[in-house]
């Protein structure tokens, strides 16, 4: 027995990485010993006393007391109530805390604020001046280790919450929703720079396991993305109207206009909210040609010269912005971008500038996206008759299925708008009764190509 207990004490040595050296007090090590048996088999009631021994005793003798004590307090919270559950949650409050102190590199300051914040708000103990200030510390502090979908989301929420009632400025707003979205992008890009490698080889067949299971781990983060970069916009909502900008920016000009990330980040809110008729859209991009004549001020140039019905002179500066970005993904969404300016003019033209969207970033779903629509949006022109014209949904459903797949976290809304087009082209009966089914439909309107009739 004293031998199989020895062995188990050696092996937690050996799987959890500690050294001899810090083995030396035989208590702490009995007691790691025994709760980390309960642990392994989820037995987290009996692993609790001798937990607390060594994590009261030796808190740094391995970090086992900080990932193996998450799982016994979580458990411990989960089945208590009154002022229990309020003493194992500030338990875990303080190992929290204490994780980061004793193992800073497996615990950084964003995990543990982060994991402060969310146990307080699942728990419903923090106020939103609470929620702010530690999560508002742990992205400032540790913007790279920030990575958590839902405490992006309960970061900006909150915010907007002390807006709502009087606690924060409208531009603290706005400065924080730009500092979250651009995360949530960049993480987003690098979940689908993992799809974009992987989704050839697993549609060839030719993926092994392991990039299986690192394509589904990415698609299923990237959709994560999408929907809590979805819930901040919403959350946003109408304080980011025309109405709400324009006498913000007016007030601040004077004072921000030499402040190129304030000029960028304002004249990119107005272009997205389309509020590129007022004059002060043309005052923050004259300013930012001034301050910065990057890819994006000569794309803004070209929306002003459009209005003006310079389209010649448009296109030039569309082209211009295209030229002058070096970086594949800003110049995908900067062509992304063009495509939705000039959709109202041209879609032959729009799809062109998609298409080199997708080229430039191959999981560009928004350039998918778009391309359905334009599809869509063109039923009535292709085709001569009703079967021929509802067609035309099945090719824009493919592209909106195709959105889903480049970047996932667009699928739920790729999947709705494909279902959307699904259901106006031609039913069943409809594919029945006129006998094309299993046949080719070709498109001689702008869109081309064409789509093979379902077989019932």
């Amino acid at each position: 027995m004293k031998k199989k207990h020895y062995l188990t004490m050696i092996a937690v040595i050996m799987t959890t990485g500690l050294s001899m050296a810090q083995a030396q007090n035989p208590e702490c090590m009995t007691n790691l010993s025994i709760y980390a048996e309960h642990a392994k088999v989820k037995n987290y009631d009996a692993a609790y006393e001798p937990w607390k021994m060594v994590y009261e005793s030796c808190p740094d003798i391995n970090k086992a007391n900080f990932s193996y004590g998450e799982k016994i307090l979580a458990h411990k919270i989960d089945n208590s109530t009154g002022a229990d559950k309020d003493g194992y949650i500030q338990e875990l409050l303080s190992l929290y805390d204490n994780s980061g102190k004793y193992f800073p590199k497996n615990y950084p300051t964003a995990v543990t604020e982060i994991d402060k914040a969310l146990l307080l708000y699942d728990n419903k103990m923090a106020s939103d001046d609470q929620l702010f200030e530690m999560l508002d510390k742990a992205f400032k502090e540790d913007r790279d280790n920030f990575k958590n979908p839902k405490a992006l989301y309960l970061y900006f929420s909150a915010l907007v919450n002390l807006h709502d009632s009087g606690k924060k400025d409208l531009q603290d707003v706005f400065d924080t929703y730009d500092d979250v979205t651009e995360k949530v992008e960049e993480e987003n890009k690098k979940l689908t720079d993992v799809v974009t490698k992987l989704l050839p080889k697993d549609s060839a067949n030719t993926i092994t396991s392991k990039e299986k299971r690192m394509l589904r781990v990415a698609s299923t983060n990237s959709e994560s993305y999408g929907k809590v970069g979805a819930s901040i916009d919403s959350k946003l909502g109408a304080l980011a109207d025309c109405d709400n900008l324009i006498p913000l920016y007016e007030k601040s000009y004077e004072e921000k206009k030499g402040d190129v990330t304030w000029v960028k980040r304002a004249v990119g809110r107005m272009f997205s909210k389309e509020c590129t008729d007022d004059p002060m859209f043309r005052k923050l991009f004259e300013a930012q040609l001034a301050l910065d004549p990057s890819a994006d001020a000569y794309m803004y140039g070209g929306v002003l010269k459009q209005k003006s019905g310079d389209n010649k002179g448009a296109i030039a500066d569309f082209n211009k912005a295209v030229e002058l970005e070096t970086d594949s993904y800003k110049k995908s969404n900067i062509l992304y971008k063009i495509a939705t300016i000039v959709r109202r003019s041209s879609k032959s033209q729009a799809r062109s500038y998609a298409l080199k969207a997708i080229d430039a970033n191959a999981a560009n779903g928004k350039a998918y996206l778009l391309i359905a629509n334009l599809y869509a949006g063109s039923a009535n022109d292709c085709g001569t008759t009703a079967f021929e014209k509802r067609a035309i949904y099945w090719k824009a459903a493919d592209m909106a299925r195709k959105a889903g797949r480049v970047d996932p976290s667009l699928s739920g809304h790729a999947s709705q708008t494909a279902a959307s087009y699904n259901a106006k082209a031609p039913t069943k009966e409809m594919i029945f009764s006129s006998g094309m089914a299993g046949k080719t439909i070709t498109f001689s309107c702008w869109v081309g190509g064409s789509v093979t009739v379902p077989n019932l």
